[in-house]
């Protein structure tokens, strides 16, 4: 009896110390594209776990790299997400421009946006940040507008993936 009890213990425990090892390195980003309408622009708001983020720029900048302790570190990761980031019309991407970033308890984010365009219809997403070093990395993207959500989830080899945001004039 309890030898049984002892063998369920070990097998939890495993159970547990493998979601422990996934936790530890989350692999996925959510991206938040929000079509303010007070402000007229395309909110981008990109959340990193931290501790993927403090990996990732020791394999992409070297291991002096920190982003919990330099800022610079910090600005190089930003500027390496929005390389890898883009929202297109018909093919041309729009110009994000660079908001800022923070850390903010376990994760890092990375805020960008760009002006409404007059007539958009369907919106291209692409989003490689971190799948170039590593391929099981997820990013999803929540397109939020007039409080509707289309997810789109990149992961694989997914290049590019479109919403259609209906011809909501106000």
């Amino acid at each position: 009896m309890i030898k049984q009890h002892f063998k369920l213990l070990v097998a939890v425990s495993l159970v547990l110390a493998a979601f422990a090892s996934l936790a530890h390195q989350q692999k996925a980003s959510v991206t938040k594209v929000l079509f303010n309408p007070r402000t007229q622009h395309i909110e981008v708001m990109h959340r990193f776990y931290l501790h993927d983020a403090e990996h990732a720029v020791k394999e992409i900048f070297g291991k002096d790299a920190d982003i919990i302790g330099s800022e610079q570190t910090q600005r190089q990761f930003a500027e390496y997400v929005a390389e890898r980031f883009a929202l297109l019309r018909d093919g041309q991407p729009l110009p994000l421009g660079a908001v800022g970033f923070e850390t903010e308890g376990k994760f890092f984010w990375v805020y960008q946006e760009t002006p409404v365009p007059v007539t958009l219809e369907a919106l291209s997403v692409k989003h490689n940040a971190l799948r170039d070093i590593w391929p099981e990395q997820e990013n999803l993207v929540n397109v939020e507008k007039d409080d509707e959500v289309k997810s789109l989830n990149f992961n694989g080899n997914t290049e590019l993936l479109e919403v259609h945001l209906g011809g909501h004039h106000h």
